[in-house]
């Protein structure tokens, strides 16, 4: 087990944020409920190990197409903005309500924190979240935090902003002052080539400098599933927590207990970590 592993077990404030691939059946686009509540019990766990924990959570717009029956199929004809502003209006209430039930099941408060770049770009408003997740934190609350489909476009069109909140979750991970950001996608971390293409292609354990032939490496990809992020989102979230002297972890969410093992030293998923270890 190399150092940067075993480090992990010291870290003390976590960010994790998990993708709208990890949330749904790809099969229905209907939310997976046993995989919800097994991150849960993860998340809790880790803050019963005396932690700060922050869930990052895409899957309003997935959610909340499928509450009014575009599910599968139907899903791809929610292609204008407004329609999909309102299935995330509909879905975040929706998947907030089944994040409170859950958390409660474990005896755990959850805040729900709705961001927009605005937000964040703002001096003013961006002390005032500060504010709120460090009340949120000693309340022993988590923080259930996305971003404001309803009102705010960014995510939704695709553009350079927050990323399927990949860059969101490490601007949190910048705020709150965490010192690890735990992404779980649909694959088991970063490979030297997409694996969907290459079956030769390696899974990376551990990178410590994300370097120009690593960028080009990483193909921003979008094969049409309930996600938006490809890996070049997640290696741009990756220089922002690295910046702020977090490691980050990419993992595969279809089994939450990854977070368990990697924090115990596992070898798995890919690690970045900051050049101050």
């Amino acid at each position: 087990m190399g150092d940067n592993r075993k480090g992990l077990k010291d870290k003390k404030r976590i960010v994790v944020k998990i993708g709208s691939s990890s949330l749904v059946h790809e099969e229905t686009g209907r939310i997976s409920l046993l995989r919800l509540e097994r991150l849960v019990r993860v998340l809790v766990d880790i803050k019963n190990e005396g932690r700060d924990v922050c869930l990052v959570s895409s899957g309003a717009i997935a959610v909340g197409k499928a509450s009014i029956g575009m599910y599968g199929e139907k899903s791809s004809h929610v292609d204008s903005l407004p329609l999909k502003q309102a299935c995330a209006s509909i879905g975040q209430a929706k998947l907030v309500m089944m994040y409170q039930k859950l958390f409660a099941e474990y005896n755990t408060g959850m805040g729900q924190v709705l961001l927009t770049r605005v937000t964040l770009d703002n001096e003013y408003t961006r002390k005032n979240a500060f504010n709120t997740f460090e009340e949120l934190f000693k309340l022993g609350v988590i923080p259930v935090v996305n971003e404001n489909d309803s009102i705010s476009t960014e995510e939704i069109e695709q553009v350079q902003t927050f990323g399927d909140n990949d860059r969101l979750s490490a601007i949190v991970t910048e705020l709150t002052g965490a010192d690890l950001l735990v992404l779980l996608s649909d694959i088991d971390g970063m490979y030297t080539d997409d694996p969907k293409d290459n079956p030769q292609a390696r899974l990376i354990s551990e990178i410590t400098d994300i370097s120009e032939k690593l960028t080009h490496m990483a193909k921003g990809t979008h094969d049409g599933g309930p996600g938006t992020g490809g890996m070049s989102a997640k290696l741009t979230a990756a220089q922002i927590a690295l910046a702020a002297g977090a490691d980050m972890l990419i993992l595969n969410g279809n089994d939450p207990y990854n977070i368990k093992k990697a924090m115990d030293g596992e070898p798995i998923g890919t690690l970045f970590v900051h050049k101050d270890n």
